[in-house]
């Protein structure tokens, strides 16, 4: 017989420890063998903590295509943008159109916004949104910091509660509550406030408390306590924002919706497209993915993820987003990086020629990645901001797109050509020929 021992933390400097008994999962904290009702589920946040990136961002058109994206990624749902802000209303209620045309189906599409009655107020009466999250400060230092006195916790909690109520009241179906700062929330009495929070939260209508590690200042054990606790008391779903400051997100994204699953609660796990965001970045999509799929105790037989996930458009999305924000992806980029499958030394080409699980956990074909879409050189005709209908036309046979109109076609062209300031792709111009209105709609920002 096998034991193990199971550890408890009851706060930062206690444990307790006690003998569970047999088990076949390798001493993890949770049975990874054992079939559960609960899933783990992505939102991807590329299209509004991603593009706080400093110094770069996403046009309109290119935060849509991204949804597209992610939507053929069979990705759960998208935190598309800002409600409250004038110059996302039109490419917001564009993608609500192109969902109630069936392209964005099924995501969910869900914006952010202050935990303020007004910015609620402002947000629905901008957009038609039915799914919001609203992110108020929790922890002391950023009450104290950035209330300067103006506000105590109780007070925090009341702007929160007012908040969640109006977005209810006004029919919003799912409210998420964003507990930002959670993680420095970090010793018993403020894991207590975390709780009475999310359980006040609750009481006023909330659909999920999304836990935020905004510093990256978690690590793994103790984002799975924290979460594990938060989640057993107010029992609901459980969301993990992490960032990556010192280099944790993926790995506490993980065990933070692990610490909510073995509260008998679903999570969602926030993710950016190559790990784009503030600072050092969020949770990247496809390592989240991979590390739910392929690491230790989940390769074998899990189901624990959202099955709709596609692992498969992960090169195409990747590397699209990396275009769009100018960002080269880094060579060693988890799955795919251009060495994330190279091998050199001779002790790894030699276990590789003979077997290639010697030295990898996957294979390249897993992400999508064997089909190469090559820059064409030497003659070729183009389109863009200063194109004509006859070289339209032939770029539209090329790629097999049929257009209604072809004149509206390279009127919408022009403007997304100079809307993206880049050379827009096959998939841009497919969606501009079919979904014109749309289109037009996404690139009409005036101030």
């Amino acid at each position: 017989m096998v034991v193990y021992l199971k550890i408890r933390r009851l706060n930062r400097r206690e444990v307790e420890v006690g003998v569970v008994g047999e088990t076949k999962n390798n001493g993890f904290r949770y049975d990874v063998g054992e079939p559960r009702k609960n899933r783990i589920y992505i939102m991807d946040v590329t299209n509004r903590d991603g593009v706080q990136t400093a110094r770069i961002s996403l046009s309109k058109l290119q935060k849509t295509m991204l949804n597209i994206y992610l939507n053929q990624m069979g990705i759960h749902q998208s935190e598309m943008g800002f409600p409250a802000l004038d110059h996302e209303k039109n490419y917001i209620e564009a993608n609500l159109r192109l969902q109630e045309k069936g392209l964005l189906q099924p995501l969910v599409l869900s914006g952010w916004c202050r935990a303020k009655k007004e910015d609620v107020e402002l947000a629905l009466e901008k957009t038609r949104l039915k799914h919001l999250n609203l992110s108020i400060s929790v922890s002391q230092i950023m009450t104290q910091g950035k209330f300067s006195g103006r506000m105590d916790r109780s007070d925090v909690i009341k702007m929160m509660v007012e908040a969640v109520k109006t977005a209810k009241d006004k029919g919003v179906e799912i409210v998420g509550v964003n507990a930002e700062d959670a993680s420095r929330t970090d010793e018993r009495y403020d894991e207590d406030y975390l709780i009475e929070f999310a359980l006040a939260a609750k009481e006023a209508g909330a659909d999920r408390i999304r836990y935020c590690d905004t510093l990256g200042y978690d690590r793994t054990i103790s984002i799975y306590d924290s979460v594990h606790r938060l989640a057993k008391a107010v029992q609901l779903p459980i969301e993990l924002h992490c960032h990556n400051d010192l280099g944790y997100a993926v790995a506490n994204s993980v065990e933070g919706a692990m610490g909510a699953i073995d509260a008998g609660v679903d999570a969602y796990i926030n993710t950016t497209v190559n790990g784009m965001g503030e600072r050092a970045g969020n949770a990247d999509l496809v390592s989240v993915i991979l590390a739910l799929t392929k690491s230790r105790g989940l390769r074998h037989g899990s189901s624990i993820l959202d099955p709709k996930v596609d692992l498969k458009m992960a090169w195409k999305i990747c590397n699209y987003v990396a275009n769009a924000f100018g960002q080269p992806i880094p060579i060693n980029q988890v799955g795919v990086g251009g060495n994330a499958f190279a091998h050199e030394s001779g002790i790894h080409a030699d276990g590789m020629l003979k077997d290639r699980n010697n030295y990898e956990l996957y294979g390249p074909e897993e992400l999508g990645i064997g089909e190469v879409e090559v820059r064409r050189i030497g003659r070729v005709i183009t389109t863009g901001e200063y194109g004509g209908l006859k070289g339209l036309l032939h770029v539209l046979e090329e790629l097999g797109i049929e257009s209604v109109d072809a004149r509206e076609t390279l009127h919408l062209v022009q403007y997304a050509w100079h809307h993206n300031q880049m050379e827009l792709t096959a998939d841009e111009i497919w969606l501009i020929a079919n979904y014109p209105e749309e289109v037009r709609q996404i690139l009409t920002v005036t101030p």
